[in-house]
């Protein structure tokens, strides 16, 4: 239940990231650095949480689907 709910979690804050971005980019038209600096972090948290979900499945913490 506890790896759910962090999935969950990196999930959201790889989506408030992206719509982050979003915002910046419309805000500062595309002259900002903000805009750039908010898809890193999206993209270091997409890492992160492939990283996490390997981990959790050479553990056995997540189980292989069922067909």
């Amino acid at each position: 239940m506890l790896t759910k709910i962090i999935i969950l979690i990196m999930l959201a804050l790889i989506l408030a990231s992206l719509f982050s971005a979003l915002f910046y980019m419309m805000k500062d038209k595309g002259r900002g650095e903000r805009t750039a600096r908010a898809l890193t972090l999206r993209i270091s948290l997409s890492i992160a949480l492939f990283i996490l979900l390997l981990i959790g499945f050479k553990l056995g913490l997540i189980g292989q689907p069922h067909a």
